[in-house]
């Protein structure tokens, strides 16, 4: 993969995300509930914690504090990116860094992340996401697949 295919592989994921994001902030009334399918719902919400509302309590009305944190780290994984060698490293990578930099414009532009996936089981409701939770969490994957050992085919012996 090359630096353009990173780069071009980032902006993609940050144009998703914002416009996306976009969507929901224009057609999803806050504090709606949107069915869309069984244990999926498209409802509006704000986060001001890092992933999944850690450290909410903490960083509320800090989002330039939070996005200092996040810009720092999402520098470490850019270089990562660019330094990594197998190919679904670097993509992971890249997924990482377009997703951080879709929630880092969130809290600049609003002091918040927007949120509108609602995935559920009966009452228990996974924390509300959004597109760029899913590129970092597709990222995260694909760095883990990359690291795993490959099993090689054994050749067979020239007699």
């Amino acid at each position: 993969m090359t630096r353009a295919m990173l780069i071009s592989l980032i902006t993609a994921t940050v144009l998703a995300d914002q416009l996306t994001k976009a969507a929901a902030l224009s057609l999803l009334p806050p504090g709606t509930v949107v069915p869309v399918l069984p244990s999926f719902n498209f409802s509006l919400g704000f986060n001001e914690g890092a992933s999944f509302g850690l450290m909410g309590g903490v960083m509320a009305g800090r989002p330039l504090l939070m996005a200092a944190l996040t810009a720092a780290l999402t520098v470490i994984f850019a270089l990562m990116a660019f330094w990594a060698q197998h190919p679904l490293e670097r993509a992971g990578f890249a997924l990482v860094v377009g997703g951080a930099l879709g929630n880092i414009l969130d809290r600049l532009r609003q002091g918040a992340v927007t949120d509108f996936l609602d995935v559920y089981w009966r009452d228990w409701h996974w924390p509300t996401f959004n597109g760029a939770d899913i590129a970092i969490t597709l990222g995260a994957v694909f760095v883990l697949a990359a690291s795993l050992p490959t099993r090689r085919r054994k050749e067979p012996a020239l007699d």
